[in-house]
Protein backbone atom coordinates (compact mmCIF):
# COMPACT_ATOMS: atom_id res chain seq x y z
CA UNK A 1 0.00 0.00 0.00
CA UNK A 2 0.97 3.69 -0.79
CA UNK A 3 2.20 4.83 2.01
CA UNK A 4 1.10 8.14 1.74
CA UNK A 5 -2.39 6.23 2.06
CA UNK A 6 -1.62 5.07 5.49
CA UNK A 7 -2.87 7.36 7.95
CA UNK A 8 -5.69 7.97 5.76
CA UNK A 9 -6.96 4.65 5.75
CA UNK A 10 -5.99 4.43 9.79
CA UNK A 11 -8.40 7.34 10.14
CA UNK A 12 -10.85 6.07 8.32
CA UNK A 13 -10.42 2.70 10.53
CA UNK A 14 -10.74 4.65 13.56
CA UNK A 15 -13.59 6.39 12.14
CA UNK A 16 -15.88 3.23 11.35
CA UNK A 17 -14.40 1.98 15.04
CA UNK A 18 -16.81 4.84 16.72
CA UNK A 19 -19.76 5.65 13.96
CA UNK A 20 -21.52 1.67 14.73
CA UNK A 21 -21.49 3.46 18.33
CA UNK A 22 -22.58 7.14 18.06
CA UNK A 23 -22.75 8.52 21.23
CA UNK A 24 -24.18 12.10 21.99
CA UNK A 25 -22.66 12.74 26.03
CA UNK A 26 -23.87 15.81 27.66
CA UNK A 27 -22.01 16.95 30.50
CA UNK A 28 -23.13 19.62 33.28
CA UNK A 29 -22.08 21.58 36.33
CA UNK A 30 -22.65 24.84 37.68
CA UNK A 31 -19.46 26.23 37.48
CA UNK A 32 -18.67 29.53 35.84
CA UNK A 33 -18.13 29.68 32.83
CA UNK A 34 -14.86 31.13 32.61
CA UNK A 35 -13.90 28.71 35.75
CA UNK A 36 -10.71 26.50 35.52
CA UNK A 37 -13.29 23.75 35.82
CA UNK A 38 -15.35 24.62 32.76
CA UNK A 39 -12.33 25.48 30.71
CA UNK A 40 -11.00 21.86 31.32
CA UNK A 41 -14.78 20.42 30.17
CA UNK A 42 -14.22 22.34 26.76
CA UNK A 43 -10.58 20.24 26.21
CA UNK A 44 -12.47 16.97 27.23
CA UNK A 45 -15.11 17.80 24.65
CA UNK A 46 -11.91 18.68 21.72
CA UNK A 47 -9.90 15.68 23.03
CA UNK A 48 -12.50 13.41 23.01
CA UNK A 49 -14.28 14.71 19.24
CA UNK A 50 -10.84 14.21 17.84
CA UNK A 51 -9.94 11.01 19.24
CA UNK A 52 -13.14 9.48 17.79
CA UNK A 53 -13.15 11.94 14.64
CA UNK A 54 -16.38 12.82 15.56
CA UNK A 55 -18.43 10.00 15.81
CA UNK A 56 -18.67 10.52 19.55
CA UNK A 57 -19.78 14.83 20.17
CA UNK A 58 -19.92 16.03 23.32
CA UNK A 59 -22.63 18.80 24.48
CA UNK A 60 -21.04 20.92 27.28
CA UNK A 61 -23.37 22.83 29.70
CA UNK A 62 -21.57 25.32 32.55
CA UNK A 63 -22.89 28.07 34.46
CA UNK A 64 -26.10 26.11 35.73
CA UNK A 65 -27.55 25.62 32.43
CA UNK A 66 -29.22 22.12 33.59
CA UNK A 67 -29.46 23.34 37.13
CA UNK A 68 -27.69 23.96 40.59
CA UNK A 69 -25.54 21.54 41.87
CA UNK A 70 -27.81 19.05 43.69
CA UNK A 71 -29.77 19.23 40.92
CA UNK A 72 -26.93 18.01 38.81
CA UNK A 73 -26.24 15.41 41.28
CA UNK A 74 -29.44 14.26 41.04
CA UNK A 75 -29.87 14.09 36.80
CA UNK A 76 -26.33 12.05 36.67
CA UNK A 77 -27.91 9.17 39.11
CA UNK A 78 -31.16 9.36 36.82
CA UNK A 79 -29.29 9.05 33.82
CA UNK A 80 -30.42 12.27 32.35
CA UNK A 81 -27.26 13.85 32.06
CA UNK A 82 -23.78 11.38 30.98
CA UNK A 83 -21.44 13.37 32.97
CA UNK A 84 -21.26 16.21 35.72
CA UNK A 85 -18.59 18.13 37.38
CA UNK A 86 -19.48 19.41 41.21
CA UNK A 87 -17.79 19.91 43.99
CA UNK A 88 -17.36 16.40 46.01
CA UNK A 89 -19.18 18.03 49.16
CA UNK A 90 -22.45 17.49 46.80
CA UNK A 91 -21.43 14.35 46.71
CA UNK A 92 -21.26 13.53 50.40
CA UNK A 93 -24.70 12.66 51.40
CA UNK A 94 -24.98 10.00 48.96
CA UNK A 95 -21.18 8.41 50.31
CA UNK A 96 -20.78 9.65 53.70
CA UNK A 97 -17.04 8.17 53.38
CA UNK A 98 -16.13 11.74 51.15
CA UNK A 99 -15.87 13.02 54.59
CA UNK A 100 -12.33 11.41 54.47
CA UNK A 101 -11.17 13.96 52.12
CA UNK A 102 -13.10 17.40 53.72
CA UNK A 103 -11.68 17.47 57.10
CA UNK A 104 -10.82 21.06 58.46
CA UNK A 105 -7.11 21.74 58.12
CA UNK A 106 -6.36 18.22 56.64
CA UNK A 107 -3.53 19.23 53.70
CA UNK A 108 -0.58 21.14 53.89
CA UNK A 109 -0.95 22.28 50.35
CA UNK A 110 -1.84 20.94 46.74
CA UNK A 111 0.09 18.01 46.07
CA UNK A 112 -0.89 16.42 50.22
CA UNK A 113 -4.60 16.82 48.59
CA UNK A 114 -3.78 15.14 44.99
CA UNK A 115 -1.61 12.14 46.83
CA UNK A 116 -4.65 11.53 48.64
CA UNK A 117 -7.38 11.40 45.65
CA UNK A 118 -5.34 9.80 43.21
CA UNK A 119 -4.35 7.03 45.52
CA UNK A 120 -5.55 4.57 47.53
CA UNK A 121 -8.26 6.57 49.60
CA UNK A 122 -9.25 8.00 46.16
CA UNK A 123 -9.78 4.39 44.66
CA UNK A 124 -12.20 3.31 47.86
CA UNK A 125 -14.37 6.13 48.03
CA UNK A 126 -14.50 5.64 43.74
CA UNK A 127 -15.95 2.16 44.79
CA UNK A 128 -18.50 3.71 47.06
CA UNK A 129 -19.37 6.27 44.18
CA UNK A 130 -19.99 3.06 41.73
CA UNK A 131 -22.23 1.54 44.37
CA UNK A 132 -24.70 4.54 44.00
CA UNK A 133 -24.55 4.07 40.54
CA UNK A 134 -22.15 6.83 39.64
CA UNK A 135 -18.82 6.06 37.99
CA UNK A 136 -15.76 8.40 38.97
CA UNK A 137 -13.63 9.87 36.23
CA UNK A 138 -11.03 11.50 38.51
CA UNK A 139 -10.54 15.17 41.08
CA UNK A 140 -9.99 18.43 40.09
CA UNK A 141 -9.31 21.19 42.14
CA UNK A 142 -11.44 23.59 43.77
CA UNK A 143 -8.71 24.61 46.25
CA UNK A 144 -8.06 26.14 49.71
CA UNK A 145 -11.58 27.18 50.94
CA UNK A 146 -11.56 31.40 52.28
CA UNK A 147 -14.01 33.09 54.44
CA UNK A 148 -15.81 36.13 53.29
CA UNK A 149 -18.41 38.16 55.26
CA UNK A 150 -19.93 41.71 55.21
CA UNK A 151 -19.66 42.35 58.95
CA UNK A 152 -16.02 42.53 60.26
CA UNK A 153 -12.28 41.65 59.72
CA UNK A 154 -11.75 37.87 60.80
CA UNK A 155 -8.80 37.41 62.43
CA UNK A 156 -9.28 35.98 65.23
CA UNK A 157 -11.53 32.74 65.81
CA UNK A 158 -13.70 35.38 68.51
CA UNK A 159 -14.20 36.91 65.10
CA UNK A 160 -16.07 34.11 63.46
CA UNK A 161 -18.53 33.77 66.46
CA UNK A 162 -22.54 34.49 65.45
CA UNK A 163 -21.43 35.35 61.27
CA UNK A 164 -24.29 33.57 59.73
CA UNK A 165 -22.37 31.69 56.76
CA UNK A 166 -23.32 29.86 53.97
CA UNK A 167 -21.70 26.49 53.69
CA UNK A 168 -22.02 23.69 51.04
CA UNK A 169 -24.28 20.87 52.38
CA UNK A 170 -21.78 18.64 53.96
CA UNK A 171 -22.03 17.38 57.14
CA UNK A 172 -18.30 18.01 58.18
CA UNK A 173 -18.28 21.69 57.04
CA UNK A 174 -21.15 22.02 58.97
CA UNK A 175 -19.94 21.00 62.50
CA UNK A 176 -16.72 22.93 61.75
CA UNK A 177 -18.79 25.77 61.11
CA UNK A 178 -20.84 25.59 64.26
CA UNK A 179 -17.26 24.79 66.57
CA UNK A 180 -16.04 27.73 65.44
CA UNK A 181 -19.28 29.95 66.97
CA UNK A 182 -20.74 30.62 63.58
CA UNK A 183 -24.06 30.02 62.38
CA UNK A 184 -23.86 27.81 59.29
CA UNK A 185 -26.93 27.60 56.63
CA UNK A 186 -26.31 24.63 53.88
CA UNK A 187 -27.78 26.19 51.20
CA UNK A 188 -27.15 25.34 46.96
CA UNK A 189 -24.47 27.87 45.34
CA UNK A 190 -27.50 29.11 42.77
CA UNK A 191 -29.38 30.94 45.57
CA UNK A 192 -26.31 32.58 47.46
CA UNK A 193 -25.42 35.50 45.52
CA UNK A 194 -28.79 36.71 46.34
CA UNK A 195 -28.91 35.71 49.71
CA UNK A 196 -25.72 37.87 50.29
CA UNK A 197 -27.22 40.81 48.53
CA UNK A 198 -30.23 41.00 50.47
CA UNK A 199 -28.67 40.19 53.51
CA UNK A 200 -30.00 37.12 54.25
CA UNK A 201 -26.77 35.54 55.41
CA UNK A 202 -23.39 37.72 56.43
CA UNK A 203 -21.13 35.76 54.40
CA UNK A 204 -19.94 32.28 52.24
CA UNK A 205 -16.89 30.43 52.27
CA UNK A 206 -15.05 29.50 48.56
CA UNK A 207 -11.52 29.52 47.35
CA UNK A 208 -10.28 33.11 45.83
CA UNK A 209 -11.13 31.63 42.47
CA UNK A 210 -14.45 31.10 42.51
CA UNK A 211 -15.37 34.26 45.26
CA UNK A 212 -13.61 36.39 41.68
CA UNK A 213 -15.73 34.33 38.62
CA UNK A 214 -18.92 34.45 40.48
CA UNK A 215 -18.69 38.37 41.42
CA UNK A 216 -18.56 37.57 45.60
CA UNK A 217 -16.59 41.03 45.59
CA UNK A 218 -19.58 42.80 44.93
CA UNK A 219 -21.87 41.87 47.70
CA UNK A 220 -19.00 41.11 49.82
CA UNK A 221 -16.58 43.20 52.28
CA UNK A 222 -14.33 41.09 54.00
CA UNK A 223 -11.95 38.17 52.92
CA UNK A 224 -9.35 36.16 54.69
CA UNK A 225 -7.24 33.43 54.17
CA UNK A 226 -8.64 30.55 56.45
CA UNK A 227 -7.53 27.81 54.25
CA UNK A 228 -10.06 25.65 56.48
CA UNK A 229 -10.64 22.70 53.54
CA UNK A 230 -9.08 21.67 50.71
CA UNK A 231 -12.03 20.99 48.39
CA UNK A 232 -12.44 18.59 45.07
CA UNK A 233 -14.29 18.93 41.91
CA UNK A 234 -15.51 15.03 41.32
CA UNK A 235 -15.77 14.21 37.85
CA UNK A 236 -18.69 11.23 37.19
CA UNK A 237 -20.57 9.52 35.15
CA UNK A 238 -23.83 7.53 34.99
CA UNK A 239 -22.50 4.01 35.38
CA UNK A 240 -25.18 2.32 33.62
CA UNK A 241 -24.67 4.25 30.42
CA UNK A 242 -20.88 4.39 30.62
CA UNK A 243 -20.78 0.82 31.10
CA UNK A 244 -23.22 0.29 28.00
CA UNK A 245 -20.64 2.01 25.70
CA UNK A 246 -18.16 0.00 23.94
CA UNK A 247 -14.84 -0.75 25.32
CA UNK A 248 -13.23 2.15 22.88
CA UNK A 249 -15.64 4.77 23.41
CA UNK A 250 -15.10 4.20 27.25
CA UNK A 251 -10.99 4.09 26.74
CA UNK A 252 -11.41 7.43 24.76
CA UNK A 253 -13.40 9.32 27.11
CA UNK A 254 -11.22 8.35 30.40
CA UNK A 255 -7.89 9.27 27.82
CA UNK A 256 -10.11 12.56 27.33
CA UNK A 257 -11.01 13.33 30.84
CA UNK A 258 -7.61 12.54 32.08
CA UNK A 259 -5.96 15.55 29.83
CA UNK A 260 -8.35 17.95 31.02
CA UNK A 261 -7.96 17.46 34.71
CA UNK A 262 -4.43 17.58 34.53
CA UNK A 263 -5.38 20.87 32.10
CA UNK A 264 -7.52 22.17 34.87
CA UNK A 265 -5.23 21.81 38.13
CA UNK A 266 -2.00 23.04 36.72
CA UNK A 267 -4.59 26.09 35.76
CA UNK A 268 -6.86 26.36 38.94
CA UNK A 269 -3.08 27.21 40.88
CA UNK A 270 -2.61 29.74 38.47
CA UNK A 271 -6.00 31.54 38.84
CA UNK A 272 -6.31 30.71 42.53
CA UNK A 273 -2.71 33.10 42.33
CA UNK A 274 -4.33 35.67 40.76
CA UNK A 275 -7.54 35.94 42.20
CA UNK A 276 -6.93 37.28 45.45
CA UNK A 277 -4.82 40.40 44.32
CA UNK A 278 -8.57 41.19 41.70
CA UNK A 279 -10.64 40.99 44.84
CA UNK A 280 -8.35 43.38 46.45
CA UNK A 281 -8.56 45.71 43.36
CA UNK A 282 -12.03 45.08 43.30
CA UNK A 283 -12.12 46.54 47.15
CA UNK A 284 -12.15 43.66 49.63
CA UNK A 285 -10.78 44.14 52.35
CA UNK A 286 -8.18 41.68 52.82
CA UNK A 287 -7.10 40.07 56.36
CA UNK A 288 -4.38 37.66 56.42
CA UNK A 289 -4.26 34.90 59.00
CA UNK A 290 -1.60 34.78 61.33
CA UNK A 291 0.40 31.74 62.36
CA UNK A 292 -1.35 32.11 65.84
CA UNK A 293 -5.23 32.33 64.33
CA UNK A 294 -3.87 29.38 61.74
CA UNK A 295 -3.07 27.55 65.04
CA UNK A 296 -6.45 28.29 66.83
CA UNK A 297 -8.46 27.11 63.87
CA UNK A 298 -7.19 23.90 64.31
CA UNK A 299 -7.37 23.06 67.49
CA UNK A 300 -10.95 24.60 68.16
CA UNK A 301 -12.14 22.21 65.34
CA UNK A 302 -9.51 19.38 65.85
CA UNK A 303 -12.72 17.65 67.80
CA UNK A 304 -14.73 17.79 64.42
CA UNK A 305 -11.66 16.18 62.35
CA UNK A 306 -11.77 13.44 65.10
CA UNK A 307 -15.55 12.40 65.44
CA UNK A 308 -15.58 12.44 61.23
CA UNK A 309 -12.93 9.95 61.06
CA UNK A 310 -14.80 7.86 63.71
CA UNK A 311 -17.85 8.00 61.23
CA UNK A 312 -15.75 6.52 58.33
CA UNK A 313 -15.99 2.60 57.31
CA UNK A 314 -13.43 0.67 58.56
CA UNK A 315 -11.86 0.19 55.16
CA UNK A 316 -11.92 4.14 54.44
CA UNK A 317 -10.43 4.88 58.24
CA UNK A 318 -7.80 2.90 57.40
CA UNK A 319 -6.46 3.67 55.00
CA UNK A 320 -6.36 7.63 55.83
CA UNK A 321 -4.61 6.69 59.02
CA UNK A 322 -2.03 4.82 56.57
CA UNK A 323 1.89 7.02 56.15
CA UNK A 324 1.49 5.83 52.24
CA UNK A 325 -1.37 8.65 51.71
CA UNK A 326 0.49 10.98 53.51
CA UNK A 327 -1.21 11.32 56.86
Amino acid sequence: MNKMLLPVVAGALAALTFTAHAETIRVAGNFATEHSSSLAMEVFKKELEAATNGAVTVDVFPAQQLGGAAENVQAVKLGAVEIIWVGSAYLSRTVPDLAAISLPFQFADRADAFAVVDGPVGEAIDGKLADEGMLSLGYMELGFRQLTNNVRPVASVADIDGLKIRLQPNETHLATFRALGANPVAMDVKELYSALEQGVIDGQENPFAIINVAGYAEVQKYVSNTNHFFDFISVVANRKKFEAMDPETQAAIRDAMGKAIAFQRELAAEQDAAALDKLIADGMTYTEVSPEFAAALRETTAPVAADAKAKLSPEIASLLGSPAVGQ
